[in-house]
């Protein structure tokens, strides 16, 4: 797994996400199809299919690379430097995703009828 722009680690366990949606989205009032979580400073952002693609917007401000899936049951890691994804990797801070019934594409009350049109690639 690569390294930040300081060249620390870009994996901080203790650090818990920063919340249970897309941060961008939340603030917002828009949705999201899937979430993805920063390993270094926990943000929380959508998926590059989501209409905001806030996860990529976030590495590219801050330089974390790398971001674990925020999906219940998946612990793959992406990271947008190098773009591999990783099967696993250490385990971070809880929880270690959005609570099992918040709904995906979400959140409840938020996703158009036709959100799949809105889908990026």
């Amino acid at each position: 797994m690569s390294q930040d722009d300081n060249g620390g680690n870009a994996i901080d366990t203790a650090v818990p996400p920063s919340g249970a949606g897309c941060a961008e989205c939340e603030a917002s009032g828009g949705w999201w199809f899937h979430l993805r979580r920063c390993a270094a400073c926990g943000h929380v952002g959508c998926c590059d299919s989501s209409p905001g693609q806030h996860a990529t917007g976030h590495f590219r401000t801050t330089g974390h690379p790398l971001a674990q899936s925020y999906e219940p049951g998946e612990e793959w890691f992406w990271d947008f430097a190098d773009e591999t994804l990783y099967e696993s990797g250490p385990q971070l801070a809880p929880p270690v995703s959005h609570p099992a019934d918040q709904p995906a594409p979400g959140p409840a009350g938020r996703v158009p009828a036709d959100w799949a049109s809105a889908l990026n690639g």
